[in-house]
């Protein structure tokens, strides 16, 4: 498995840094601003290889520009308009990254061109930009309903023990909007402790895991009695999952 370190950019961004212990070579994950990359890598000595973008968003890739200036390999959609890439990705491609090796996801739904990368080895690492987040989901800027239900459905079938690394600080008022959709879930309000405390010491609530985002994050729970339930009270849906989901989804943006 990769050492990851949150690099806190903007309001509540974070840019991953990957890195195998003890090495000085060091990869990011989304870089929307290259001036706190710039400053961590400076403090602690290492060398920029590599870096991963997961989908076009500025506040993704605002930063590569500066930071690629040196022939530095930019990996990410083949279908992506951000035009900074070098080294394109689709669906089922493998890339090597200091001899580990990371799974490419396709999960269109907040933007087409996301993608994720997925590292197998050990509890398991998800590098998801902003397709799954603890609690919740991304909004669905470009992709429909049904895209993004699929990526739920993918991540739902990765190891329990898998790390979820998304790409924001969004997590409180995630939970406090999983919290409306099912109340009496107490897996919900103990995760919602236990990232108020950690946002009360400024420290990250990520990453998460997926055995967390099953009990605890209505888009991951859409198939769940208690979400369907909900969903027939925010506006009557009934139906198959799209639907459940969809209906979640548009309750989220109106939260």
């Amino acid at each position: 498995m990769f050492h990851v370190t949150p690099i806190p950019a903007f309001d509540d961004n974070y840019i991953w840094a990957l890195q195998q212990p003890g090495s000085t070579q060091v990869a990011v994950v989304d870089p929307g601003d290259a001036a706190p990359v710039q400053a961590w890598i400076a403090q602690h000595g290492f060398e920029l290889s590599a870096i991963l973008i997961t989908h076009h968003h500025g506040d993704h890739t605002g930063g590569v520009a500066e930071l690629a200036t040196t022939g530095i390999p930019v990996y990410g959609s083949h279908h992506s308009s951000f035009n900074g890439i070098t080294h394109p990705l689709q669906q089922g491609d493998r890339l090597e990254l200091f001899g580990q090796t990371l799974h490419i996801q396709e999960v269109p739904g907040h933007t087409l061109d996301h993608i994720s990368y997925y590292l197998s080895t050990g509890d398991g690492q998800l590098f998801c930009g902003d397709t799954l987040f603890l609690a919740g989901c991304g909004r669905l800027f470009e992709g429909s309903a049904s895209q993004m239900l699929d990526a739920m459905l993918y991540f739902r079938n990765l190891p329990d023990s898998t790390e979820v690394y998304c790409t924001h600080e969004y997590s409180l008022a995630n939970l406090a909007f999983a919290s409306a959709v099912e109340p009496d879930n107490h897996a919900i309000q103990a995760c919602l402790q236990k990232c108020q405390r950690l946002r009360n010491l400024n420290q990250p609530t990520l990453p998460s895991n997926i055995a967390t985002e099953l009990q605890i994050n209505p888009f991951m729970r859409s198939n769940q009695p208690d979400v369907i339930a909900a969903a027939a009270r925010f506006n009557g849906t009934k139906g198959d999952e799209i639907a459940i989901f969809t209906a979640i989804r548009e309750w989220k943006n109106q939260f």
